[in-house]
């Protein structure tokens, strides 16, 4: 780093660990995906829609814990690394409050699928699903608490390492519980589920491992500081759950949208699963760029740099836009190839053709969609790091009512309107939150914020 500013490589240091670790998170999901869809139709048509709704769940306790990132990244900044080790446990103590509330929404499974309108064949695989998730949902809260006791302080390579890890046990364990190899019984989609849950439970532990060492007490005071601090704790919440609930927010907007395209058909729904699992190409690493920013912009804030803050948001849309063009190329230019990695064995080759016609169009959208949604992310990463996380909230919620639920709703439900009807609604809802996170950035209040200020920061 050069004075107040960063360089392009300051940016890609602290950031491609965390598109990497984004990366590791969508081999994960693409390959359980790509196995299911190899295992059944069914099983791939209950696994998105039961995973996102278990999302939908984790993500309100996961974004709220990952928040950490932003109070850790600011005390960096203002050299207060006293107090890392007091916000990491109170991460601590709400991913076990997490937990316990997560397990008893698993119960929640049964009347939730019903109301979904899906064939009761694809309802039981999603209650499976969705159970299984929700049930071992805290300790992925956990393990995204824990990881940001390196993210904050832009020590991005040890995420990096451990995610890596978890994604090299997860996939072939994925693979053997689902069709039964070597010594595992054949569990289909329930063992991609315990799958899952397995490699989360491997990337806490490993987290746990290289953080609570006399070193890192010495300096942060990660063990000594375990006690519950109401302050610190009511001060995560008040930052953290407006984040996590435009979290929560964008992932109800999309879950809603699956929910409705599965009212128009099999064909629609399993061509929609496909594509958007293949639009997380373009997605989880653009949110690797957002969390990185979201570090620099915390880090510059505790040393009172905005300029610096404004640069490294500003370099870090220049990067996220080259990739996403290359994405852009892939998904109109190569669009078989990947699609064909989706096709399921039970399908006859001419009913996954026509799937393949619709899935190629779907396509076309998502390379438009994808240039707003990475300004987007870029543009709310700054704004968290900030800390201004409640207009990012309340923005989220009026445009996901405005321009996706309402129209789908009206459209599909009582209209008759069809499916490139809602994916039209999907890119208008994903620009809309382009102009209203430019709008909000280019006004400069984020510049003043800081999450840390109770606390001498």
């Amino acid at each position: 780093m050069k004075g107040t500013g960063y360089s392009y490589r300051d940016i890609l240091r602290v950031s491609l660990p965390l598109v990497a670790t984004m990366g590791a998170t969508m081999v994960m999901e693409f390959t359980d995906r790509v196995f299911l869809s190899s295992y059944s139709l069914d099983a791939i048509a209950a696994a998105l829609p039961a995973g996102i709704a278990a999302f939908l769940l984790i993500a309100f306790f996961m974004g709220t814990a990952g928040y950490l990132n932003v109070f850790i990244a600011q005390y960096t900044g203002a050299e207060a690394h006293d107090r890392v080790g007091a916000a990491l446990w109170q991460g601590i103590w709400f991913s076990v409050m997490a937990g316990v509330l997560l397990a008893a929404c698993s119960f929640l499974a049964e009347p939730l699928f019903r109301l979904s309108g899906h064939p009761v064949e694809v309802q039981r695989l999603e209650v499976i699903y969705f159970k299984v998730l929700c049930l071992g949902g805290g300790i992925e809260v956990l393990a995204v608490g824990l990881s940001c006791f390196y993210s904050g302080r832009g020590l991005t390579r040890t995420v990096m390492i451990v995610h890596v890890i978890g994604t090299l046990v997860n996939i072939p364990l994925d693979y053997a519980l689902i069709n039964g190899i070597w010594i595992f019984p054949e569990l289909g989609i329930l063992g991609a589920g315990i799958a899952t849950v397995t490699a989360w439970a491997v990337i806490a532990v490993l987290f746990a491992v290289v953080i609570f060492t006399r070193e890192n007490d010495r300096r942060f005071g990660v063990i000594r500081n375990h006690r519950f601090q109401k302050t610190v704790f009511l001060k995560l919440l008040k930052f953290g759950v407006p984040s996590a609930l435009q979290f929560c927010l964008d992932i109800f907007a999309f879950s809603f949208f699956i929910f409705m395209v599965g009212r128009i058909g099999k064909s629609a729904m399993a061509a929609t699963n496909i594509v958007i699992s293949i639009n997380s190409l373009s997605f989880l690493p653009t949110a690797g760029f957002s969390l990185g920013v979201s570090t620099l912009v915390g880090q510059s804030l505790g040393r009172n740099q905005p300029d610096a803050a404004a640069g490294a948001t500003v370099q870090t849309i220049h990067i996220t836009l080259l990739y996403t063009a290359l994405m852009a190329v892939l998904f109109v230019g190569f669009p078989a190839p990947v699609i064909n990695l989706f096709r399921p064995n039970d399908v006859a080759p001419a009913d996954f053709a026509e799937i393949t016609r619709t899935a190629v169009i779907l396509l076309r959208f998502v390379a438009v969609y994808i240039f707003f949604d990475a300004h987007y992310m870029v543009f709310i990463g700054a704004l968290k790091g900030a800390g201004d996380t409640r207009f990012i909230m309340v923005s989220v919620a009026a445009a996901s009512v405005l321009f996706l639920i309402l129209p789908i709703a009206v459209g599909v439900g009582f209209l008759g309107a069809g499916l490139y009807f809602s994916w039209g609604c999907l890119t208008v809802f994903v620009a809309s939150l382009f102009g209203v996170s430019l709008w909000r950035y280019r006004q400069g209040a984020w510049r003043g914020k800081r999450v840390i200020e109770t606390y001498g920061g």
